[in-house]
C-alpha cells in the first residue's frame, strides 16, 4: 500500500517557460510541473502533495488540449502531423496494432487537423458556410495499406492533408511512419462527399465552401499513392450470392455509434472481417483494405457479412501495382490472397458497404 506523503509547501516563482514542450521551470532551474502549453504564467506559492492549494490557475480547455496533444500543423500550414504511442488495448492476436486501431488513428488525426485549422468540432469538420446551409462531410471511400504493423509501445507519426476532388467531394490522404527511424509503414487515402444533413442528399461543393478549405490544402496535387495504376481507386465488384463465407445477424452496439448517432466508419471494417475464414486469420495478416460506403447504418439495423475469394480473372485487378511496389500475382497462392466482402441489411438486402481485402502470409513469430 502506498504511504501517504505529508503536504509540502514550496514557493514557485515560475519565470522561464519552455514553449516547445510546455514545461515550466522554476528560478532554481528544476522542472516543477508539466502543465502543457497553457498560455498562462504561474507564480506564487503552490502547495503540492496534499492539503489546500494556495492559488489555482485554470487555463481554457482548448489550450490544455493543445499542450497535451503531440501534433500540430506543419511549417507551411498545409498538412498536419501527430505522434501516437500504441497502447496495450490497441494490440490484437498478432501482438501488433489491429487494422481497426490504424483506422481509428487515421480518423483521430483527421479530426485534429480539422480542429487545428479552425473548423468546427461538431464531428463533421464543417466550415462556416457549411454550418449555415446544414451541410456535412460523409465518407464515400477509404483505402488503407499497411506494410508493417506497429507493436505495443511503438511510436508512430501520421501526416495528413486535404485536397479538392471533383464537384461534390474532397480527398484526405495519410502517411504513417515509424517515428524511431522514419520508415513508411503505411499509407491511406479517402474520398468524402458533401451531404445535406436534413435531406440526406448529396450536394455540390460551392465556390464559397471550396475557398474556405482550399487555403489549407497543398498548392499542387499531392497523393499518398502517386504510383500509376495503383489499387486505391479501383472499382470493387459486387459480391453475388451465394457467398462462400458469411456471418449473419450482426447488431450494432451502443459503443459502435459515433457522436452523430450513426455506426462509426471503423465498425464496418470489423464487420467485414467477421466472415473471413479462421484459417486465413491464423496464417495471414491484412495488407490492404478498400471500403465503399453506400448506405448509412443505424443502431436498429441488423447486418449480414458476406465474403468470397476474389475471382482470378477479375479485370479490375489485372496488371495492377500495389503502392509498396509489389506486383499483384497472376493467381492466388499461399502467400497472397484477396477477398470480396459485402455488408447488407438483413431485412431488405440493401447494400451497406462493399469491401476488398488483400492478405499476406504472416512472417515468423515475433
Amino acid at each position: 500500500m502506498l504511504s501517504k506523503l505529508p503536504p509540502i509547501t514550496a514557493p514557485y516563482n515560475v519565470s522561464v517557460r519552455d514553449r516547445s514542450f510546455g514545461v515550466f521551470r522554476s528560478s532554481f532551474g528544476r522542472k516543477n510541473m508539466v502543465l502543457g502549453n497553457l498560455g498562462k504564467r504561474v507564480s506564487g506559492p503552490v502547495r503540492v502533495g496534499g492539503g489546500e492549494v494556495a492559488r489555482e490557475v485554470h487555463a481554457p480547455a482548448k489550450e490544455v488540449m493543445k499542450g497535451l496533444r503531440l501534433g500540430g500543423l506543419t511549417e507551411d500550414g498545409l498538412s498536419y502531423k501527430e505522434k501516437f504511442v500504441i497502447r496495450c488495448y490497441e494490440v490484437g492476436i498478432n501482438k501488433t496494432a489491429t487494422i481497426e486501431t490504424i483506422a481509428n488513428l487515421l480518423q483521430e488525426v483527421g479530426g485534429n487537423h480539422a480542429q487545428g485549422v479552425g473548423f468546427s468540432t461538431d464531428g463533421f469538420a464543417t466550415t462556416t458556410t457549411m454550418r449555415k446551409l446544414h451541410l456535412i462531410w460523409v465518407t464515400a471511400r477509404m483505402h488503407i495499406e499497411v506494410y508493417r504493423y506497429p507493436a505495443w509501445s511503438d511510436v508512430i507519426e501520421i501526416e495528413t492533408w486535404v485536397q479538392g476532388d471533383g464537384k461534390i467531394g474532397t480527398r484526405r490522404d495519410w502517411i504513417l511512419k515509424d517515428y524511431a527511424n522514419g520508415e513508411v509503414i503505411g499509407r491511406a487515402t479517402s474520398k468524402w462527399v458533401m451531404m445535406n444533413e436534413d435531406t440526406r442528399r448529396l450536394q455540390k461543393v460551392s465556390d464559397d465552401v471550396r475557398e474556405e478549405y482550399l487555403v489549407y490544402c497543398p498548392r499542387t496535387l499531392r497523393l499518398a499513392f502517386p504510383e500509376p495504376n495503383n489499387t486505391s481507386l479501383k472499382k470493387i465488384t459486387k459480391l453475388e450470392d451465394p457467398a462462400e463465407h458469411s456471418r449473419l445477424g450482426l447488431v450494432p452496439r451502443r459503443s459502435d455509434l459515433d457522436m452523430n448517432k450513426h455506426v462509426n466508419n471503423v465498425t464496418y471494417i470489423g464487420w467485414a472481417l467477421e466472415s473471413i475464414p479462421p484459417e486465413i486469420i491464423d496464417t495471414h495478416e491484412l495488407q490492404a483494405i478498400t471500403l465503399d460506403y453506400r448506405r448509412e447504418c443505424q443502431q436498429d439495423d441488423i447486418v449480414d457479412s458476406l465474403t468470397s475469394l476474389e475471382p482470378l480473372d477479375n479485370p479490375t485487378l489485372s496488371d495492377l501495382t500495389y503502392s509498396n511496389g509489389s506486383s499483384v500475382p497472376k493467381k492466388d497462392g499461399q502467400d497472397l490472397m484477396r477477398f470480396l466482402h459485402l455488408l447488407r441489411s438483413s431485412g431488405n438486402g440493401l447494400e451497406i458497404n462493399r469491401c476488398r481485402t488483400q492478405w499476406r502470409k504472416k512472417s515468423a513469430k515475433r
